[in-house]
């Protein structure tokens, strides 16, 4: 572990808005080794959101590294006076880019910033072209004829670049969700009206269009555990896929409520489950607070987004972790994880587009459960 890093980060965008990419390396501060390089390409969007995008990377890979202090190093006179709290951030979709770099950068006892000449800050400048080359060459690939979107929201929104689309879909009936008892880590199978469920989903899914391209079905993640590797490899049998797992994806850690009904719950503890429905930032006896699932699951979507910018997702998860990415898409605060109520084997839609738009086209559909 290395407690003080040099974060040096940079972003391009060829056009302005045009195919952007971002990089950013990691420095042990006090011998200049390089700890750790990240690069991506991130679709179309502004040298502005490149530039965030490669310091959140950045900002990412030093607290995995253990780090906790950073200096940062940018060519970017705007991200650095408004990380240092000189410059208001005015434009929309800067600001959701600004908040997530600030919550990462909280993480550290102490962050600073500082501007450096574009000459200086030839490292990362190198990952972030070397990213666009290769978003340029894999689009180069692809098909020439788009079939427009007719009901994109891109018009009336102002939001730019090709979304990631997030096909996200609940499992499907376990035996404790029949009893309705706290079910986050435990690792039940689904019931056979589960796997009814999730054959139903499948049927759904594979009906649709643009999740098999040229023979390639889209990428099918699941959260680690049974129910939801059950219910993702009946949708990879129906589109002829398979299933990566992304442990981000996993449900709420209940810790000493796991197995308990919600009445026993409270009986157990009321004053405790009482204060943990009203405040996101408790966590469980032993277990996991919602702030802190929220946190993963961003993490996680960040690193897809990362991964697969621009294409369609099918994401095969629980109710905590897709109430989270709902609300990234709605920009809505912690009440909605109380307010909103998803069915099994639900189907929902949230895209994020690359300038930080996001757009929820579809919540909590069960149409083919009928």
């Amino acid at each position: 572990m290395t407690d003080h890093v040099l974060i040096e980060a940079d972003g391009g965008s060829r056009g302005n808005p045009g195919p952007a990419g971002y990089g950013a390396v990691v420095k042990d501060a006090n011998t200049g080794e390089v700890l750790a390089e990240r690069k991506a390409y991130v679709g179309i969007a502004t040298n502005n959101v490149a530039e965030y995008s490669g310091l959140i990377a950045g900002l990412a890979a030093a607290a995995e590294l253990g780090a906790s202090t950073v200096d940062v190093r940018m060519d970017s006179k705007l991200v650095v006076e408004q990380m240092s709290g000189r410059w208001k951030v005015k434009h929309p979709s800067m600001q959701p880019l600004n908040a997530e770099a600030k919550e990462l950068a909280a993480r550290f006892s102490r962050v600073r910033y500082e501007w450096i000449p574009r000459a200086e800050n030839s490292h990362a400048d190198g990952l972030a072209n070397e990213a666009m080359d290769a978003g340029a060459a894999k689009n180069s690939e692809a098909p020439k004829t788009v079939k427009q979107d007719r009901t994109s929201p891109v018009g009336w929104t102002g939001a730019t670049g090709t979304p990631t689309k997030l096909l996200l879909v609940r499992h499907g009936q376990t035996a404790m969700s029949v009893e309705k008892r706290y079910s986050g880590r435990g690792d039940v199978p689904l019931t056979e009206h589960g796997k009814q469920q999730a054959a139903a989903a499948a049927k759904r899914l594979g009906s649709m269009e643009g999740l098999v391209v040229d023979g390639e079905a889209a990428p099918i993640i699941a959260s680690p555990l049974i129910r939801t590797q059950q219910t993702a490899q009946a949708i990879a049998d129906a589109l002829g896929g398979r299933v990566e797992t992304h442990p981000g994806l996993i449900e709420t850690d209940f810790g000493d409520w796991e197995g308990l009904t919600f009445k026993e719950a409270m009986d157990r503890d009321p004053e405790f489950q009482t204060a943990w429905l009203s405040d996101t930032s408790i966590a469980a006896p032993g277990g996991e607070s919602f702030d802190g699932v929220h946190r993963r699951v961003r993490k996680a979507r960040d690193e897809l987004i990362a991964k697969y910018g621009g294409r369609t997702l099918v994401l095969v998860s629980h109710v905590t972790p897709i109430k989270a990415l709902l609300r990234m898409g709605l920009d809505a605060g912690p009440s909605l994880l109380f307010r909103l109520h998803l069915d099994l084997a639900s189907l929902s839609i949230v895209e994020f587009y690359p300038d930080g738009n996001a757009s929820v086209r579809l919540v909590n559909d069960i149409s083919h459960l009928s």
